[in-house]
């Protein structure tokens, strides 16, 4: 094996768009495992995208290595595994975000089995699934999965070709605390093998595991200085100046005064709800109750349900109507509509993330939180289109208002569709994981935004895996257990 594995030589792709600040130079050496770190929108990814041969070069060059010192193209021997690679798995790209609710409609959606039994080393895929702890995956048909579920297969799929290098766009978001224990785990266990190295792109310092030897920082479309990963970490100063988050809590004080605009006793109050798809159990008997004003956490392992439960909520799944479900007071399947009921909620999932695949423009993105569609289809009127590009100001994104929503980063997506939560000033906020893709700055102040907006008439239901980002509103908690 050549010393020089890859090398990115004055690098400049040939849309004028894609450029960076600088001709790309960047050299990846023998037994070197890197984290490519950066702020939301910093370039990461779109690098990620260069090395890989996404997009062709204007000039320079990328050099890649194979075992036995032949120049291979960069596709043969890396592997790249990101968030928006779950939508274009067999199938999903004719699916649509409440498929997954609507049981009898997914009977062409291949199952976990069906995609890894394509695969030609099926003694690695067994081991890879034991590893994972994936077993009780298999069967399930891939729209049916979770968010964290979700990742888990696409990290074993990836790993089962046996990669010379693997790159992992945001490894560890949406596994809950075990499962990323063991993605830690199976990560040291593979960067010790030596066929195999490692480049994981993170938004936040945590998230660089012991087994990661050097760091590029990213900024503002540019490449900083390379580092080993003990200085990097040890840099204080650096990360200050990595993360300066573009969030204005400040502009809250702008919002209009409004009054509660939904008289309710009860959020929700759900009895003895019973979800099953087939033979599989999703949720058994549970009752909650959720009151006007109160705060709660939604916690539990990945696959125990929770998105099941918030779909319910939200009026996604067909499976309501055949619960005792009582939504701001009124019983479910009396005569209202599911916009009567989505008019008082304010929603964002990693689901809603990976199915808004709409070509319109960041500010349209947020102007749908208005009228609770995924896209816009009606015209924001003045007072919204004011309130729109208010809430885009306080998240930090006004400057992306006329960028495709499709174009920006994965972590300016969820921003845009954080924005689109608050627009429409809700009385229920749900949401699911909503520090998803975020780096460590802008989860803070989108934090504080959280609990700056939840006003003592405000219910909200959180969803996290992790313990610290759970807002300090938060005094009541329901945790679900898998069936």
């Amino acid at each position: 094996m050549p010393e020089v594995l890859i090398k990115i030589k004055d690098a400049i792709p040939r849309m004028d768009f894609l450029a960076f600040n600088q001709p790309i130079n960047w050299t990846i050496k023998k037994n070197e495992h890197w984290a490519v770190i950066g702020p939301n929108g910093a370039g990461k990814t779109l690098l990620m995208d260069i090395l890989t041969g996404k997009y062709a070069l204007k000039s320079g060059e990328i050099i890649c290595n194979d075992e036995q010192d032949a120049h291979q193209n960069t596709r043969k021997i890396i592997k790249f595994v990101a968030f928006r690679d779950i939508y274009n798995l067999t199938d999903m790209q004719n699916s649509y975000y409440q498929q997954r609710w609507n049981i009898g409609l997914e009977e062409e959606i291949a199952t976990v089995k069906d995609l890894l039994d394509k695969e030609p080393d099926q003694n690695r895929i067994r081991i890879l699934i034991s590893a994972f702890g994936i077993e009780d995956l298999v069967e399930k048909k891939i729209n049916l999965l979770s968010s964290g579920e979700l990742r888990k297969f696409l990290i074993v799929r990836s790993l089962s070709s046996n990669p010379q290098v693997l790159i992992i766009d945001n490894p560890f978001i949406g596994l809950d605390a075990g499962s990323r224990i063991i993605l830690k785990e199976i990560l040291e266990q593979l960067s010790r093998i030596g066929n195999l190295q490692i480049i994981l792109v993170v938004s936040d310092i945590t998230d660089i595991p012991h087994m990661i030897t050097h760091v590029l920082p990213v900024k503002n479309k540019t490449l900083l200085p390379p580092l080993r990963c003990s200085d990097f970490l040890s840099d204080k100063t650096l990360h200050k100046t990595l993360f300066e988050s573009g969030i204005n809590i400040a502009c809250l004080s702008e919002l209009p005064d409004k009054k509660e605009k939904t008289d309710f006793e009860n959020a929700l109050i759900l009895k003895n709800i019973t979800i099953k798809y087939g033979s599989r159990v999703v949720l058994k008997d549970l009752c909650w109750q959720v009151k006007r004003g109160e705060k709660w956490a939604l916690l539990g392992p990945n696959g125990s349900g929770k998105s099941t439960l918030l779909s319910l909520i939200a009026a996604d799944n067909p499976q309501g109507y055949a619960n005792d479900i009582t939504l701001f007071d009124r019983k479910r399947g009396t005569g209202e509509s599911i916009w009567d009921i989505k008019k008082h909620i304010g929603y964002i999932s990693p689901e809603m993330h990976l199915y808004y695949q709409k070509n319109v423009s960041c500010l349209d993105v947020v102007g749908s939180g208005f009228f609770d569609t995924i896209g816009l289809y009606k015209k924001c009127n003045e007072e919204q289109k004011k309130t729109t590009l208010l809430w885009m100001k306080i998240f930090g994104i006004e400057r992306i208002k006329d960028t495709s929503f499709l174009t920006v980063s994965t972590g300016e997506q969820r921003l845009v569709l954080l924005a689109r939560v608050f627009v429409k000033d809700p009385s229920l906020l749900i949401l699911d994981e909503p520090l998803h893709g975020l780096d460590g700055e802008n989860k803070h102040k989108v934090k504080k935004i959280i609990e700056n907006f939840c006003t003592p008439d405000k219910a909200l239901i959180y969803v996290t895996h992790y313990q610290e980002e759970i807002p300090d509103v938060i005094n009541q908690q329901l945790l679900l257990t898998k069936h």
